[in-house]
C-alpha cells in the first residue's frame, strides 16, 4: 500500500473493525446496542426534563447533573449509532472527515465529562464543609464559571489532538482496531513516527485526567474530615450518603478510563472501550434516580399532575 498524508487530496479509507461476528450474531449485537442506546437516551432525558420542569431542582447540584446527563446523551450519540449501522449493514467503512469528526466529538464530550465530575465534587465539598455559605458560594454565576471553562478547555484539547492526528501519515486502507475512531487506535494504525504525538498524549492525559482526579480526591479528603467531626453516627452517614451517587460515577468513570488506556491488548481495547462509552451514561440516571429523594419526589409530582 502507498503511504499518503492525511491532509492530501487523496484521502485514506478507514475500516472500522467493530466486532467481527457472523451474520446471525449481528442481529443480537444490533438489538443489544440499540437497547443500551435507548436506555441511555430515555434515562438521561428523564433527568434533564425533571430538572428543567421542577423549580425545586433549580440548584447548583442539579445544574451540574443536567450538564452531565446532556453530555452522556451527546457522548454515546457520537459512537453507538455508527456501531449500530456497521453491525446492521456490515459496512465497516467510515470516511476520513467522518473519522476525524467522530474523534473530535468523542474527546470533547469525554474531557468535558471529566471536568464536570470535578465541578460536582467541588459542589459537594462546599455543601458539606461550608453548609451555611453554600447558597452564597454556589451561585448561578459561579456554577456557570465552573461549567464554561470545562466546555472551552475540552474543545481546545479536542481540536489540538484532532489536528495532530490529522497530520499523521496513513496507508491507503486504515484498519481501526476498535468500534469507533479512537485516538489510541489511530496512532497505532499510522505508519508515521508518532513519538511526539505519544508524548503529547501522555502530558495531555496527566493534565486532563490526573489534575481533575487530584482535585476530586482533595475534595473528598476535606469532606471525610468534616464528616468525621459530626458526633452522631446517623448524622455522619446521612451527610456522607449525599455524595454516594457522585462517588459511584467517579469510580466507574476514572476506573474504566485507566483500564482502557493502560491495557496493551487490542482485543481488550474493544471491550473496555464499550464499557467506557456505555457504563457511566447508563449508571448516571439509575444512580441519581434510585438514590436521590429529590428526583424521586419530582417524578412523583409530575405523575400526580398527569393523573
Amino acid at each position: 500500500m502507498n503511504g499518503v498524508i492525511i491532509n492530501d487530496t487523496s484521502e485514506p479509507t478507514f475500516y472500522v473493525f467493530a466486532f467481527p461476528i457472523s451474520a446471525n450474531e449481528r442481529i443480537i449485537l444490533v438489538t443489544a446496542v440499540l437497547l443500551i442506546y435507548l436506555i441511555i437516551l430515555s434515562g438521561n432525558l428523564l433527568i434533564i426534563s425533571l430538572i428543567c420542569l421542577q423549580p425545586q431542582l433549580h440548584t447548583s447540584m442539579y445544574f451540574f447533573l443536567c450538564n452531565l446527563s446532556t453530555l452522556d446523551i451527546l457522548y454515546v450519540s457520537t459512537t453507538l449509532p455508527k456501531l449500530i449501522y456497521i453491525s446492521h449493514t456490515g459496512d465497516h467503512v467510515i470516511s476520513y472527515s467522518g473519522c476525524l469528526a467522530q474523534l473530535y466529538f468523542y474527546i470533547l464530550f469525554a474531557d468535558t465529562e471529566c471536568f464536570m465530575l470535578t465541578a460536582m465534587a467541588i459542589d459537594r465539598y462546599v455543601a458539606i464543609c461550608f453548609p451555611l455559605h453554600y447558597s452564597v458560594i454556589m451561585s448561578k454565576q459561579f456554577c456557570v464559571l465552573l461549567a464554561f471553562p470545562a466546555w472551552f478547555m475540552s474543545s481546545v484539547n479536542a481540536f489540538s489532538l484532532t489536528y495532530f492526528t490529522h497530520n499523521l501519515i496513513f496507508s491507503d486502507l486504515v484498519e481501526i482496531k476498535n468500534f469507533f475512531c479512537d485516538l489510541k487506535a489511530l496512532v497505532i494504525a499510522s505508519i508515521s513516527d508518532s513519538t511526539s504525538l505519544r508524548m503529547f498524549i501522555l502530558v495531555d492525559a496527566m493534565l486532563i485526567g490526573a489534575l481533575p482526579s487530584c482535585l476530586i480526591l482533595a475534595s473528598y479528603v476535606c469532606i471525610i474530615y468534616t464528616v468525621l467531626q459530626i458526633k452522631s453516627s446517623h448524622g455522619r452517614w446521612k451527610t456522607f450518603s449525599s455524595c454516594s451517587s457522585h462517588i459511584t460515577i467517579v469510580v466507574v468513570y476514572f476506573g474504566s478510563a485507566m483500564s482502557l488506556y493502560l491495557t496493551n491488548s487490542l482485543q481488550e481495547d474493544v471491550i473496555l472501550s464499550m464499557m467506557f462509552v456505555t457504563l457511566v451514561p447508563m449508571l448516571n440516571p439509575l444512580v441519581y434516580s434510585l438514590r436521590n429523594k429529590d428526583i424521586i419526589q419530582a417524578l412523583r409530582r409530575i405523575i400526580r399532575k398527569q393523573k
